[in-house]
């Protein structure tokens, strides 16, 4: 098996030069790498564009897929989506795509305005609505829902860890009873296209809170929406979360599997950080934590309780 070539910076700024006119002269435009590591993928080039280079194989089907589908997106989606400038082959077999860069922060630097909240709603409300039978031509796999149950026992035994490092209160997860797991298993039937990674990083947000645009689209797929409430509940904040699920049209359930997907996920991958089975740094990890375990209000509606009282949860 043939190893995938290391992208260096002079492989990115020989590439630069060849694709943008401004990048004649001997400097060319600055580059950088977007995060630091042994083998950069995401590189700025200047101040308006990224260059992204698929590290393997994988990856290339992976962004192919991805510039087919951010076209589809772009007609549904209220925000923008980035644009390719160009797009080819880095080394063989392997592509890369050079997008302009969105105007604006990361949801880590500028919070989320009560109007940029019905800017997400009106996003998840735009991933409803995109075809599923066009997702799918462009290749956008279907996943099936996860077990809500199994998640939650997981979290358990997370939790107990997390107890001894006095970092978080098995208790709390005590809202999360075994026959609540059961009874907020997604629906059938209700698979529709999924982000799959609204993070910080991935949500552009201006000085004002407006959200103006949503990067990452590789990992879409056809699911279960509440896992887009969810990782928005990690991002913003569960509050937030909800209030754009609400206004997006989504009932009590999913909400409610949303807000659980999240607190359960940050318990295990916080105790998975402290381990050193997860390499996102702790402090974003306790960040995402106490995003998930802000408290809510939630109507009651009829199919889940039928008293119409409000709970905070």
């Amino acid at each position: 098996m043939t190893q995938a070539p290391t992208p260096t910076a002079d492989t990115v700024r020989r590439l630069v030069r060849s694709l943008l006119k401004d990048a004649s002269d001997a400097a060319g435009p600055e580059i950088r790498p977007v995060a630091e590591s042994a083998e950069p993928a995401v590189w700025w080039v200047g101040g308006r564009h990224v260059l992204r280079l698929a590290p393997d194989r994988e990856a290339t089907v992976r962004q192919r897929r991805e510039l087919r589908l951010r076209d589809l997106v772009r007609a549904h989606v209220p925000v923008a989506v980035p644009t390719s400038v160009a797009h080819g082959e880095w080394a063989p077999g392997l592509t890369y795509t050079l997008d302009g860069k969105l105007p604006g922060g990361s949801a880590r630097e500028h919070d989320v305005s009560a109007v940029g909240e019905a800017d997400l709603a009106a996003l998840l409300t735009g991933l409803r609505e995109v075809p599923v039978r066009q997702a799918e031509t462009l290749g956008v796999p279907r996943t099936a829902p996860r077990s809500l149950e199994a998640l939650r026992r997981a979290a358990e035994r997370a939790a107990e860890l997390l107890a001894t490092a006095d970092e978080f209160d098995p208790a709390r997860l005590h809202q999360l009873s075994q026959p609540a797991a059961v009874q907020l298993a997604a629906q059938p039937g209700s698979a529709v296209l999924v982000h799959h990674g609204l993070t910080g990083d991935h949500l552009v947000v201006s000085a004002d809170g407006r959200v103006r645009g949503v990067l990452g689209w590789a990992d879409a797929v056809l699911g279960d929406p509440a896992e887009d409430i969810a990782c928005l509940a990690l991002a913003v904040g569960s509050p937030a979360a909800v209030r754009a699920a609400t206004l997006a049209g989504y009932g009590a359930r999913p909400c409610l599997r949303g807000l659980w997907l999240a607190r359960c996920d940050a318990v295990v991958r916080l105790a998975a950080g402290l381990q050193g089975r997860d390499d996102t740094p702790l402090p974003e990890l306790r960040v995402r934590l106490r995003h998930a375990w802000e408290a809510i209000l939630l109507e009651r509606v009829t199919e889940l309780r039928d008293d119409g009282e409000e709970e905070e949860i």
